[in-house]
């Protein structure tokens, strides 16, 4: 039986579009949609990816033996969000991420949340990505994650959840600032009708955070530059385009060298120093003399003149810990115990597959359930119990037997749904939402909306680009 959605037009807990209820925040939209001819979308959609093809827009498939290049699919029906909405959101963001900080610094230094047994020592010890390197390194500024993309659902009204956090490096911001530009494009009439909060203003709050992070060292103007593995990754049109938007160098590891534990940059006027990096390059693959040594991605020496403080990475090596979903699990404990405060945005309920009780429960409820690997991102690796076969779920249940500590569960969660231009017309699917936070040494930003992912198959819940899910314009509504 299908899932009962709220609806973000209509404010119903109903499947389809309701002619006659729509909510305030929807009433210019609807009108809009009621009032334009299907040709016209048509038309639109045509050209809206033309212009993603025209610029390059485009993610690469891991393992897809048809096509290594793809277009995420943009859905050109926004998103609206009220701006009492966004404000709880992003009170609720910024105490989040604030909790991550303290929650990292503290793993890496004292552990006294280990000592008060908010979480287990040995999930923080025995996970892959906690790195002994950081042990008592004092990072510039205390501050770990400096760029967060934390995955929101909704459920009702006034029911949000937090459904992931990613510390990492964060993808998907380039699509955020594309969409919005593509909607100003192609419907510059529907703007009119509506106060729109900008986005635009992303890149310079980014650069100003970098900025921030900067050693004391530093010159006045420091020097930043975004670490990129090169146009093989996936998200290499994304790492192109924030260096272009921020007016900083694109390199890769060819192009910067350490000497007296200094990153220095060649250029054709000689070594310049460098004084932040913005990498979007795995821990793993940072440094060959500390982490894997058959990476070529890295620079060799990087890790000691970070720990000399000569140079901040962003985001911090090790955060990768607070990306895994058993710590998650232990976030309203961890918001507590760092900020004193009852949590703002909630997690969705989730069973520990490592502890007894919750195992046998999943186990026999796998049907009804979403199981994810602790380490796993993407919607690979997981297994959404109302949408599987028989089959399907006994295979996974022999993986889940065999190594129960790599796994946690969630209920089924109907996300809501919004209008969204299909092949049949506009009808309603399920999304999501992953704002961008900045955390600086002087501030937290946080540009009004984020990305919306859509699962634009009927029924599914499943947003992730790489499993066929696109993307919306998120507005939030400026009064």
């Amino acid at each position: 039986m299908p899932l009962s959605a709220f609806d973000e037009m209509t404010g119903t807990q109903e499947s389809g579009l309701s002619p006659a209820a729509v909510r305030e925040a929807y009433a210019a939209l609807k009108a809009w949609l009621d009032s334009t001819p299907p040709e016209h979308f048509d038309t639109r959609r045509s050209q809206a990816e033309l212009f993603f093809r025209r610029i390059g827009i485009t993610f690469a498939v891991y393992g897809d033996n048809e096509s290594t290049e793809r277009l995420i699919p943009f859905d050109i029906i926004p998103r609206v969000l009220t701006k009492p909405e966004w404000g709880f959101l992003e009170r609720g963001l910024k105490q989040r991420v604030t909790a991550l900080n303290m929650f990292l610094a503290d793993v890496y230094g004292p552990q006294e949340c280990i000592k008060a047994g908010i979480i287990p020592g040995d999930l923080v010890y025995r996970n892959p990505h906690y790195r002994l390197e950081m042990r008592d390194f004092e990072v510039p500024h205390g501050k770990y994650v400096h760029i967060a993309g934390i995955d929101i659902v909704r459920t009702g009204e006034d029911q949000f959840f937090v459904l992931e956090d990613n510390a990492r490096t964060p993808s998907g911001v380039s699509y955020m600032l594309e969409n919005r530009e593509v909607m100003l494009r192609l419907f510059p009439e529907l703007f009119s009708k509506h106060r729109v909060s900008p986005v635009e203003a992303y890149p310079d709050a980014l650069l100003a955070t970098l900025r921030s992070l900067a050693p004391m060292s530093a010159a006045r103007d420091p020097s930043v530059v975004l670490l990129t593995p090169g146009r093989f990754n996936s998200a290499f049109y994304e790492h192109s385009f924030l260096a272009d938007k921020l007016g900083v160098d694109l390199v890769e590891a060819s192009d910067l060298f350490t000497k007296d534990d200094v990153v220095y940059m060649r250029t054709t006027e000689g070594p310049r120093r460098v004084d932040v990096i913005y990498r979007r390059i795995d821990d793993d693959f940072l440094d060959p003399l500390v982490f894997r040594p058959d990476s070529v991605l890295g620079v060799p020496g990087l890790m000691s003149a970070y720990q000399s403080g000569s140079v901040t990475l962003a985001n911090a090596v090790g955060t990768g810990i607070a990306d895994d979903k058993a710590v998650y699990s232990y976030m309203p404990e961890i918001v507590r115990f760092f900020t004193g405060e009852e949590p703002i945005l909630h997690n969705v309920p989730t069973w520990r597959c490592r502890e007894k009780d919750a195992l046998n429960y999943v186990l026999s409820n796998l049907g009804d359930l979403v199981v994810k690997e602790v380490n796993g991102s993407g919607g690979y690796g997981m297994l959404v119990g109302p949408h599987a076969t028989k089959r399907e779920i006994e295979e996974f249940g022999r993986k889940l037997r065999h190594a129960p500590d790599g796994f946690i569960a969630q209920p089924t969660l109907a996300l809501s749904t919004c209008p969204t231009f299909v092949a049949s017309g506009v009808a309603p699917r399920h999304v999501d939402l992953r704002p961008f936070v900045l955390s600086g040494a002087d501030d937290i930003r946080i540009v009004p909306g984020g990305l919306t992912r859509v699962a634009l198959k009927e029924g599914s819940l499943v947003v992730n680009s790489s499993q066929g899910g696109g993307t919306k314009d998120t507005w939030v509504l400026d009064g």
